[in-house]
């Protein structure tokens, strides 16, 4: 699937607001409950594209099968103990987050 000149648009867009940003510096976004995490094996400026889109039924589709969801509290104490760095990506009101940490991004 091909992706539109809009949507490469909003990639782009997307790609200069993403960067990498601790844990502690989110708290205020997760206890307002505006923090989404994304699943590793996910591109993040892909599901960030799609929510700006407002793409309910791909959105829907990560949503149910757990690749995008709600930061749980024991995941959200885990980083919050480690100061985890995450990627982030900012679709308001939502954050988006990626923890990349095991993975071998660069």
């Amino acid at each position: 699937m091909s992706s539109s000149p809009n949507n490469d648009e909003i990639k782009a867009r997307l790609n200069l607001e993403t960067s990498c940003i601790r844990w502690h510096e989110l708290q205020t976004y997760f206890a307002r409950g505006q923090v989404v995490r994304v699943g590793k094996h996910l591109d993040l400026l892909e599901v960030a594209s799609e929510l700006t889109a407002d793409n309910r039924a791909r959105f829907e589709q990560w949503l149910a099968i757990g690749d995008v969801g709600d930061v749980s509290p024991d995941m959200a104490r885990g980083w919050y103990e480690h100061n985890a760095e995450l990627w982030a990506v900012v679709v308001a009101p939502w954050v988006l987050v990626q923890d990349r940490s095991d993975s071998q991004v660069h």
